[in-house]
């Protein structure tokens, strides 16, 4: 299902959950030091970049155009660090990765057309400042925490969340399986 918006179109699951992807974009392979951007409805508040998926795209296709668009950065897309849930106010079901910053752009196509802003924080600032804006983007961090795989993750593997946790398998896996994926 597709829903349009001005200049993208809105890709939904069979389950009607939005499709979105998004990125923990890292300075280096330490992890230590992660890139939020501003919000477009609150620029005076940090969250991670990420957006909706454009039709026939894939998840970590996304996340990088998504990242490019958002943070004018480019990188070395990693693991995925999983696929969350958001069910509050909307349907969103998020594919995250980790990516590691590689190139930045000085002037990108969201600081240009909105006046976005980019930041890098320590792990612990950024989840202090996700927490009180973002609880739902927090999440992602307090996964990186948690996450008991090794590097990289296998699509099988499975961690938990404050949200509703989904296993990493693809969206051909889970037409096939139906809506058995939610972990509660």
């Amino acid at each position: 299902m597709m829903k349009f918006k001005p200049n993208q179109t809105r890709t939904y699951d069979g389950e009607g959950f939005k499709r979105r992807a998004a990125c923990l974009c890292f300075k280096n392979e330490q992890e230590d030091e992660v890139l939020l951007v501003s919000s477009s409805r609150h620029p005076d508040q940090w969250i991670v970049p990420g957006g909706g998926m454009e039709p026939e795209e894939e998840p970590g296709g996304t996340a990088i155009r998504e990242v490019y668009e958002e943070a004018g950065v480019k990188g070395k897309l990693g693991r995925l660090l999983g696929v969350f849930e958001h069910n509050q106010d909307r349907k969103h079901r998020t594919y995250v990765y980790v990516l590691i910053v590689m190139e930045t752009v000085e002037d990108w196509e969201d600081s240009v057309t909105i006046g976005r802003k980019r930041k890098w924080f320590k792990i612990d600032d950024a989840l202090q400042v996700l927490l009180n804006h973002k609880p739902v983007h927090a999440e992602y961090l307090l996964r990186l925490a948690t996450a008991t795989c090794s590097a990289p993750c296998s699509p099988s593997c499975a961690h938990t969340n404050g949200n509703s946790p989904v296993s990493a398998m693809t969206d051909s896996n889970r037409s096939t399986q139906g809506s058995g994926l939610v972990n509660r």
